[in-house]
């Protein structure tokens, strides 16, 4: 699976969202910035990201991922 294979999985569940996807094999680093994670904790921001690789996750396409997830003021001040 390649990068922008992942980014579109993603985009399709968080079409608000800005997504940088890295990584090759079944190994990837996820960076979303979108309102959408606005008051969530970091644990609910990750589910929404698993939620949309879960398929991929499940039969082992992906096997690791690492999520950062910022809302647009967060990304604006880091």
């Amino acid at each position: 699976m390649t990068p922008d294979e992942v980014k579109a999985l993603l985009l399709a569940h968080l079409q608000d969202c800005e997504i940088e996807v890295e990584g090759q094999g079944n190994h990837f680093q996820v960076c979303a910035v979108g309102d959408v994670f606005e008051g969530l904790n970091p644990v609910k921001r990750q589910q929404m990201i698993y939620a949309a690789l879960n398929e991929k996750i499940a039969d082992q396409t992906i096997h690791a991922v690492t999520i950062k997830t910022y809302t647009s003021a967060e990304s604006a001040a880091r």
